[in-house]
Formats: structure tokens, C-alpha cells, sequence
């Protein structure tokens, strides 16, 4: 953010709401971090497949970590708050109390997470219907969107949930919500999760074909009838009980909300490479795919006119960066499948240990690890005879196949430290070539991408950014290497 004329000593709060835990940051006018703080966050998993989560926790987690970023800061220069998190699903009451997404009847667990895939039947419906919403999220509808989990809790929770629900809230909804005491929905969060159109509004048609005409009959006042575009101020600012939540002053400006991956998306989509001597300098924003790499990945692009790409999500208009259809590609628990892999093997506690001796993060340990058995050969060439297929968690693009497996093909008895680091590269090499097929569909449909932008926990992993590199590299239409771009603009 450039400083120019602006007076000196604004600040500002931004609130990152992750799978896993809360993040704030302070940051002036410029866009300078000045200060950081994290919250681990709860999460349950009563059966396979279901994964929740609790608004009050995550509440409290943002007001813990708020209080943390401003201390010391003079509270009358924060001129604004703003919140991204997870496309999960909050389910409250008309008075906005919190209500059970589980059959336990527990309240205090009243979300359910973007990558509960409980409602299988609801999405295979919903997609059997061909309705034309389906268009615009790549022809078939997730098992992660929002329509199955509603129609989910409409057949299995009547009575202790959807009779009673007053106000259904995709998560960085509610946190505005929660702040300002205001309903209005963001643009984001509706347009790419919720069918609805930045140009149409609602489609009645859909929900009454799938069988939740509820909404219509109360013309959407339980999902948004009010819809700002993301960064509109809400209301009149932070409440009183919001301000004292939080530690800051009431009525400072709060914007409507984003997703946790647009916010990355937006935020290095239009990173400014000037003066880094890098190959991308000069090129459009639409030759940009902004790569957020957490728990899942997903991979943003955007262009001017809409583009239909089998299997992508979108085009959504509007609802990254203003005046664009936004195409939005993605892979399922990237990270979480990383740790799975290596958490379960058997050299793993070996591996613990040898990582704490050197004070070392296990991947830090991992990556030299890597280096030092791969002798003279580039250490991509270690897994030439072992390969990992990632859909543990089904494939969300470009295959848009829930009910797709994992595999591992390559394994031998050895199960010493080498092996634990071989399975680890080539859990990460399998994900960097999901990138690279989600970018040959886009580009087949008509985006022409040169430079990869990464961001998110992943992108500080080197070697996930040089598989990154190495893999998708001279693979798109413009038959250029991005190792450059990627690894340059990993921070």
C-alpha cells in the first residue's frame, strides 16, 4: 500500500480465520507488519468424514490475538478491522445463539467445516438436477459448498437444528456479524460458496429443485438479502460489546469479509514485482495465478471476460477483485496430506527426535535431509521409482471427483529415515502436478497464465516452491520456465 499523502501513525487490524488456528496482524497505512499473533483453534471430528467447529471459540481466539497486535498502540490511531476466514458453515438460532450441526445435540459445535464432506447423497442430488447454477462452479456442484450441507441438516437435524435456525452464516460472515451487529453477507462469501449471482441475485428455481424452498418462502433472510461487495464498510462499526471483546476502540470502520483464500488471492495477485528484475514484470494481472497453499491449495485466476473451465470453479464476477470473473482451482487438505504422510510412518518418531536435537521444524530437517542423500543427482530424480496419487480427500479440480482415492506406488520393506524423506518428496511433487493439470484445463479453456504467485503456509516450505517450479515450468502456453516468479515471491 503506498504511504503518499496519507497522514503518519494509522493502523490497521486484519483477522485471519485458518483451519487451525487464528491469525491477527497490525499493519500502518503502508502495509508494514508491525505486529503478529496466533491462536490455536478447536476442532472435532465425531465421526469420518464430519469436521466442526465451534463460533464462540473462534470468537474468543480473535479476540485473544487482537488484544495481543495492538498492545502499546495508541487504540485512537486504528482506523480499521477487517476479517477473513474459512468458507465454513455457522448455524445459529433467530435470538443468534449457537445450535448443533451434530447428532450428539452439542450446541457449542455449531460449524461445520469447509471440508466436512458428510453431505455425499445431497451433492450427488443437487448435481443429478443439471440445474444452470451448476455452470459457474465448473459443472459440478462440491461436496464442500454450502447448498448439500443445508439440505444435509434439513433431512438429518430437523428437529434440533433446521426447525430452529434463524441465521445460517458463512464463517467470515459471522465474524462481521459478530462485530457490528450487522447481517449484510459478503459478495465472496456468496457468489463462490452459495450460488448466488453478483449480477442476478438468487436463482428460486435451484433452491426450490433441491428441495430447500425455505429460503425463497422467506426471501433469504436466514442466508442474505443484503449483499456488499467485500472491503464495504459495515454498519456503524464496531459495536460496543464487539469493541470490548476485542480491546479496541467502538466504531471503528469494519469491512465486509472475505474468504481466507481470496484474501491471500487478492493480497498477491496484485503484489507489485517492479524493480526485481523478474521475468513476469510488464505482464497483465490476468497472466497472474495466485497459489494458496495452507491446508488446501487453491489456485486463483482472473480475467476480464468469463471463462468456463470444466472442473474450476467460477467464473465468479466481482468477487476477488472488482470488475473481474474470478476462476478458482484447488486441491483438497495439500498441507493436511503432508502430514499425514509423514506423521504415519514408521521413522517418524526418529525423525522428531533428530529435528528437536538440531531445533529444527521436521520439514526444515526433511528438506536437508533430502539434500544430503540425493549425491549428484537433482533431488527430484529421488522418487523416479516412487509415485503418490494426492486425492485422499477426492479431487476437487480439475477432475471435480469426491469420490476419488490416494495411492502410494513404489513401496518396498524399508521403512528407515531415507524412505520417511523420499514418500515426503513425492507427496510434495504430486501436489506440485495437480497444480500444473488445474493450469492445462484453465489454459485450455482460454486463461493464459506465465507467472505463479504463491502464498500461505506452504510457500515457506523451499522445497514445495521448487517442486512448484520445476513441474508446472514450461508447461503453459507460453512455454516459459516461472522458477523466477515462484520462488522470488514466496513471502
Amino acid at each position: 500500500m503506498p504511504g503518499g499523502d496519507q497522514e503518519p501513525g494509522r493502523y490497521y487490524v486484519g483477522v485471519d480465520v485458518g483451519t487451525g488456528s487464528v491469525r491477527a496482524a497490525l499493519v500502518d497505512q503502508r502495509g508494514t507488519l508491525l505486529a503478529f499473533a496466533d491462536q490455536a483453534i478447536n476442532k472435532w471430528e465425531p465421526q469420518f468424514n464430519h469436521h466442526e467447529q465451534s463460533s464462540e471459540d473462534i470468537w474468543a481466539a480473535c479476540c485473544i490475538v487482537t488484544k495481543k497486535v495492538v498492545q502499546g498502540i495508541n487504540l485512537n490511531q486504528i482506523r480499521g478491522l477487517g476479517f477473513d476466514a474459512t468458507c465454513s458453515l455457522v448455524v445459529l438460532d433467530k435470538q443468534f445463539r449457537p445450535l448443533p450441526v451434530n447428532h450428539e445435540g452439542d450446541s457449542h459445535r455449531n460449524i461445520i467445516m469447509w471440508l466436512d464432506h458428510r453431505a455425499v447423497s445431497q451433492v450427488h442430488r443437487i448435481n443429478n438436477t443439471k440445474h444452470s447454477v451448476l455452470q459457474y462452479v465448473g459443472g459440478v456442484m462440491s461436496v464442500e459448498m454450502q447448498a448439500p450441507k443445508l439440505l444435509w441438516l434439513k433431512e438429518n437435524l430437523r428437529e434440533t437444528c433446521w426447525d430452529k435456525a434463524g441465521h445460517f452464516f458463512d464463517l467470515p460472515d459471522f465474524l462481521s456479524w459478530k462485530a457490528t451487529g450487522v447481517t449484510a453477507r459478503s459478495l465472496c462469501s456468496l457468489v463462490c460458496k452459495w450460488t448466488y449471482s453478483a449480477e442476478k441475485g438468487w436463482d428460486d428455481s435451484f433452491w426450490k429443485m433441491i428441495g430447500l424452498e425455505d429460503f425463497v418462502s422467506d426471501n433469504y433472510s436466514k442466508i442474505g438479502n443484503q449483499v456488499l461487495p467485500p472491503g464495504a464498510s459495515l454498519g456503524n462499526g464496531l459495536t460496543p460489546e464487539a469493541a470490548r471483546d476485542l480491546g479496541l476502540p467502538a466504531g471503528i470502520a469494519v469491512s465486509a469479509s472475505l474468504i481466507d483464500a481470496h484474501a491471500g488471492g487478492l493480497g498477491v495477485i496484485g503484489t507489485d514485482v517492479r524493480g526485481h528484475g523478474l521475468a513476469c514484470e510488464g505482464q497483465p494481472v490476468t497472466s497472474r495465478l495466485a497459489v494458496i497453499c495452507g491446508t488446501s491449495s487453491c489456485h486463483m485466476g482472473i480475467s476480464k471476460d468469463p471463462i468456463f473451465v470444466p472442473g474450476v470453479w467460477g467464473p465468479y464476477f466481482s468477487a476477488m477483485v472488482p470488475g473481474f470473473w474470478l476462476n478458482e482451482g484447488g486441491q483438497s487438505v495439500t498441507g493436511k496430506l503432508i502430514d499425514h504422510m509423514v506423521q504415519g510412518h514408521a521413522a517418524f518418531p526418529e525423525l522428531q527426535a533428530k529435528a528437536t536435537a538440531r531445533c529444527q521444524s521436521i520439514y526444515a530437517y526433511l528438506n536437508s535431509h533430502l539434500d544430503l542423500i540425493k549425491k549428484a543427482q537433482p533431488v527430484g530424480f529421488l522418487t523416479v521409482d516412487l509415485h503418490v496419487w494426492p486425492d485422499f480427500h477426492g479431487n476437487r479440480s480439475p477432475l471435480a471427483d469426491l469420490t476419488l482415492k490416494g495411492m502410494v506406488t513404489g513401496l518396498k520393506l524399508s521403512q528407515d529415515l531415507d524412505d520417511l524423506a523420499i514418500l515426503y518428496l513425492a507427496t510434495v511433487q504430486a501436489i506440485a502436478f495437480g497444480t500444473r493439470f488445474i493450469i492445462e484445463a484453465m489454459e485450455a479453456a482460454g486463461h493464459s497464465i506465465s507467472t505463479l504467485f504463491l502464498c500461505g503456509g506452504l510457500s515457506k516450505n523451499p522445497l514445495f516452491v521448487q517442486m512448484h517450479a520445476d513441474i508446472t515450468g514450461g508447461h503453459g502456453k507460453n512455454e516459459q520456465s516461472w522458477e523466477s516468479c515462484v520462488s522470488q515471491t514466496r513471502g
